[in-house]
């Protein structure tokens, strides 16, 4: 695979030197326009499983034989619990791109769009193999009458210690106006043995993604790009506000930043999973061409998917995600986070 060098971290060239009108040649089926907007979602959707034995993930704690046994009814439960959640993310229509994490391979991914919930919506998967030692993965699922995928990638960072990290899909497609999306699928390491102790990987892989996006620049500085997925990290930490240069929007918006959605609701208190306090590490963010004032496609505002029944109350502490499990007791829940969604407007169609 070719690849290029760029301050000690790989890229793959191919991302942003294929040419989309040699793939966009092969399907010229007009897209459909959205009747109230493009929209695009993001949703850690804890450890979907199934329950065969990989040997090469560790995933013992998803089989019939674990402590607290996966098996076929629950993996089926937990299959309608998620199609349910995608098919409320938006009262008027299913999404038309769903960013996901924590699957484990495309068999699960081929279960879900199956479900009666969504099947309607027509689901198709990009997904990519990936060698988490924990077998979870990332996708996007994208509604083909909407969204006509160009090219995907998966880019990899490469920690200093020389082992990856998990990878972050690169999605590039057009939809109904002509417009190009770049859109990057993101799940980043956890704070599992420590924040300090992990935040270095997150840093290193912000610093990765800024300088895939900054390459996208360089050559289209109008360039319209989403990113989302589960950070690990709020919009405020280096990792996402240093690093990645996220920034808060801004009624004047720069040309070539990116402007994080989620930072004026979570510094108003809102967050996308609990543990201790809420978090928001569920996150898009959007290139400055979508937030401009005279840009005719415009993201409007992010939208946290809270509804009552996806969460559960844990007596004198706040609602919090009802989640599926843990290592010691099922619950039957849905994530421990909550997914979140932007839809992306012609400037006629925003709501004021």
């Amino acid at each position: 695979m070719s690849t290029t060098r760029i301050s000690g971290i790989w890229i793959s060239v191919l991302v942003l030197c294929i040419s989309p009108l040699l793939l966009f040649a092969q399907n010229n089926k007009p897209l459909k326009q959205p009747k109230d907007g493009f929209s695009i979602a993001f949703y850690n959707v804890e450890n979907l499983f199934d329950t065969i034995d990989d040997p090469k993930t560790k995933d013992q704690d998803f089989l019939p034989s674990a402590a607290v046994s996966w098996n076929t009814e629950r993996y089926f439960h937990k299959i309608h619990q998620i199609a349910k959640v995608i098919a409320n993310m938006d009262s008027l229509n299913y999404p038309h791109i769903v960013g996901l994490a924590e699957v484990e391979n495309e068999t699960v991914l081929e279960d879900l769009i199956a479900h009666e919930f969504i099947s309607k919506a027509g689901y198709k998967i990009i997904h990519e193999e990936d060698t988490d030692p924990r077998g979870i993965e990332v996708a996007l699922l994208y509604r083909p009458d909407y969204f006509r995928p160009l090219y995907h990638k998966p880019l990899v960072y490469m920690r200093e210690s020389g082992y990856p990290t998990r990878h972050i899909l690169y999605v590039k497609g057009v939809i109904h106006s002509g417009d190009t999306l770049h859109v990057f699928v993101n799940h980043w390491l956890s704070r599992y043995g420590g924040v300090e102790k992990t935040a270095g990987t997150r840093n290193g892989t912000a610093n990765f993604l800024r300088m895939a996006v900054d390459m996208i620049f360089s050559m289209s500085p109008q360039a319209k790009i989403i990113i989302g997925g589960d950070f690990n990290d709020n919009p405020d930490d280096p990792s996402i506000f240093s690093f990645l240069r996220a920034l808060a929007p801004d009624e004047e918006p720069k040309p070539n930043e990116l402007y994080n959605l989620a930072m004026i609701p979570y510094l108003e208190g809102q967050g996308t999973s609990y543990y201790n306090k809420w978090d928001f590490f569920d996150q898009i963010i959007v290139s400055s061409s979508l937030i401009q004032s005279d840009s005719p496609l415009y993201a409007g505002p992010i939208n946290v998917i809270k509804k009552d029944w996806m969460l559960y109350n844990a007596g004198q502490y706040n609602a919090r995600p009802n989640r599926t499990m843990t290592r010691r007791n099922y619950f039957g829940g849905f994530s421990d986070h909550l997914p979140v969604m932007v839809k992306l407007y012609r400037k006629d169609q925003l709501k004021k």
